[in-house]
């Protein structure tokens, strides 16, 4: 069995999370990567996707976040997300209205760079959409 470690999920609004976990699952920058007790020390981009934690006890809950950056070493691991809510406490309207800013800023978009990245952020929106919440 796997060795647990300290896990915290902090947003601006709170503490979401501050237990014992077995493993977390992460969106980094360049794609999802887990976490596991004893982890090689990271610091890491996240980008706005879904957070898995699996307690102590072996019970998953999922948290979105929109993002962020991760901080991981070898006994501990803290997420400081620029907003986060468990998924049974999404709100399909604030989705919604995070991705109609995401369309204007893409329309405001000046230079190939500034596009680029809000595009990128504007299908990260659209693809969380999907997963967390039903249709």
């Amino acid at each position: 069995m796997a060795d647990a470690f300290k896990f915290e999920l902090v947003s601006p609004e709170r503490l979401l999370v501050s237990e014992d976990v077995l493993e977390v699952v992460v969106p980094g920058q360049e794609g999802y990567f887990t976490v596991l007790s004893r982890h090689a020390p990271v610091m890491a981009t996240l980008q706005p996707g879904v957070v898995e934690v699996k307690n102590a006890a072996g019970n998953m809950e999922r948290y979105c976040v929109f993002g962020g950056f991760i901080d991981i070493v070898p006994d501990s691991c803290t997420l400081l997300a620029e907003s986060a809510v468990n998924v049974k406490d999404i709100d399909a309207a604030d989705v919604a209205q995070r991705i109609q800013h995401a369309r204007e800023d893409l329309a405001d978009a000046k230079g190939d760079e500034a596009v680029t990245k809000a595009q990128m952020y504007l299908d990260q929106l659209t693809t969380l959409q999907a997963a967390v919440i039903p249709a």
